[in-house]
């Protein structure tokens, strides 16, 4: 489906800025579909042809939509578009038409001019549309959510809806549904919906909000003084004209957002609308799960240390040992336990510990360097081609001892006795199909004749065929590179299992 940009671009001339400001619009624009309890339809006109495009759409939550068809797309000329017209024309909002039917079913027809903030000019044409067959009883909740809403729609033919979003928000939370609080100019509580006034119970507040300084009540009912102070601070710019950032209060181990709406029809601040949603038990996994992470990343801290410690006690034995082959498998041993013990550094660090999953491509560019570093006879160039990615670390652990012996493997023997002008090994990965492709090659001097992996009794390989067809569940084969030198192909499979 075409993205608003897409069709707005393509049917009119409308500039970077007005485009932008139509986007914001649709991003915060669900407030006004629930307390409308209508559909609200973005309609931007086809010069040429005296036809309206709707490039945008959004359902209300507190009621049946008016559409069971999305509109997005749409073209619409002749007489079901004279009212936009007559919008653009008299950049007023119009409520003048009868009842329509789609089917057997009723709907109001309401038009918006939608304007930039200090413009006269008329860019779209909000549609309000109300699937009347389910009228609304006028009570208390319905009577101050359709003036709210009203207030609202002028604004947007002002150009002072929708407010300026603040770095770092989105545009999820609070909504109509959570929690509403409606002031008035003096900011005392004028309605107050069920689940805010369930919201500010929680939060401490034994009394009925209606009749009470929302700002005063809010600034005693928060823990910490200086945030009460913050959160009042909020609500009266509110009342001023300004949409402060959205703020949790927090008291009695309740957390509630809070997010304050000036309410300025024609320019002139007339009170403010205030949402607020009960998080608490949000809230309360996200600490779970922070201990959880911080825990999980302490754990893989150790076990790297103790991996480390492992690594320098098997070093100092190496040193001590007079017999050659004893002291070189005991080096090798060393190399095994912090290759290991980098995949366990890797998630100490990271932010995604919690899925237990690790960027590779760090990882294997250190093994290939002290590969390099410890093993080399002659001046090897070690690159990688393809990314690895992010990796669980199921597979993660395994598939660094394996690369960690074919890169040991290949430094240390591809090049004897004879080495080419530029010694090279060359890493290379893709994914396809769910599956990892990881090929090791070197210009070295090949396999030896009869080579089989299967029946190698060298350690390092037994421990590559073991891993990669065992706990990789992969396959790998090694063979003799077209052009000279060896190449090791692997595939591991990256469903889970």
């Amino acid at each position: 489906m075409s993205t608003l940009r897409d069709l707005v671009e393509e049917h009119t001339s409308l500039e970077p800025d007005d485009i932008e400001h139509l986007h914001r619009l649709a991003g915060d624009w669900q407030i006004v579909s629930d307390l409308s309890f209508a559909d609200l339809l973005m309609w931007v006109p086809i010069e040429a042809r005296g036809e309206y495009v709707c490039v945008a759409q959004v359902r209300p939550t507190t009621a049946p939509t008016a559409y069971q068809d999305d509109q997005v797309g749409r073209v619409a000329g002749g007489p079901e578009v004279a009212h936009l017209a007559i919008v653009r024309q008299q950049g007023r909002i119009w409520r003048e038409g009868d009842p329509v039917w789609y089917g057997d079913m009723p709907a109001r027809h309401e038009a918006i001019p939608v304007r930039r903030r200090g413009e006269a000019k008329v860019i779209a044409v909000l549609g309000r549309d109300t699937n009347l067959s389910t009228a609304r009883t006028p009570a208390q909740l319905e009577l101050n959510y359709l003036t709210t809403a009203d207030d609202l729609a002028q604004m947007i033919a002002d150009g002072s809806w929708p407010p300026p979003r603040h770095p770092g928000e989105t545009t999820s939370a609070p909504r109509i549904g959570d929690g509403l609080v409606r002031l008035d100019a003096t900011g005392k509580v004028t309605y107050a919906s069920p689940n805010a006034q369930s919201a500010y119970r929680r939060l401490g507040l034994a009394a009925h909000l209606v009749g009470e300084s929302l700002a005063q009540i809010t600034g005693r009912l928060v823990d910490d003084p200086l945030e009460g102070a913050d959160a009042t601070d909020r609500i009266h710019l509110a009342l001023h004209g300004e949409a402060p950032a959205r703020k949790e209060l927090e008291a009695r181990g309740a957390t509630v957002l809070m997010r304050a709406l000036p309410l300025m029809p024609a320019g002139v601040p007339i009170g403010a609308l205030v949402l607020v949603r009960d998080i608490t038990e949000v809230r309360r996994r996200d600490r779970q799960l922070m201990t959880k992470d911080a825990t999980i990343r302490e754990i893989h801290h150790r076990v790297k240390n103790n991996l480390q410690t492992v690594a320098a006690l098997l070093r100092l034995q190496a040193r001590r040992v007079g017999v050659p082959a004893a002291r070189h498998a005991l080096e090798e041993s060393v190399r095994r336990v912090a290759s290991i013990a980098l995949v366990h550094e890797t998630l100490s660090m990271s932010s995604e510990s919690s899925d237990e999953a690790v960027e590779f491509d760090g990882i294997v560019d250190r093994v290939a360097a002290a590969a390099v570093e410890v093993g080399a006879t002659v001046r090897v160039v070690v690159r990688r081609e393809g990314d690895f990615g992010v990796l669980p670390a199921e597979i993660a652990t395994p598939l660094v001892m394996v690369l960690n012996e074919l890169l040991q493997n290949a430094v240390e023997h591809a090049f004897e006795p004879v080495a080419p002008e530029e010694p090279e090994v060359v890493v290379s990965v893709h994914r396809f199909r769910k599956q990892l492709h990881v090929t090791v090659a070197d210009n070295g001097c090949g396999l030896p004749e009869g080579f089989d992996l299967d029946a190698s009794e060298r350690l390092g390989l037994q421990i590559v065929r073991t891993l990669a067809t065992g706990e990789l569940r992969g396959t790998i084969e090694l063979r003799r590179r077209a052009g000279g030198g060896t190449e090791a192909v692997m595939v591991v499979p990256l469903a889970k299992r």
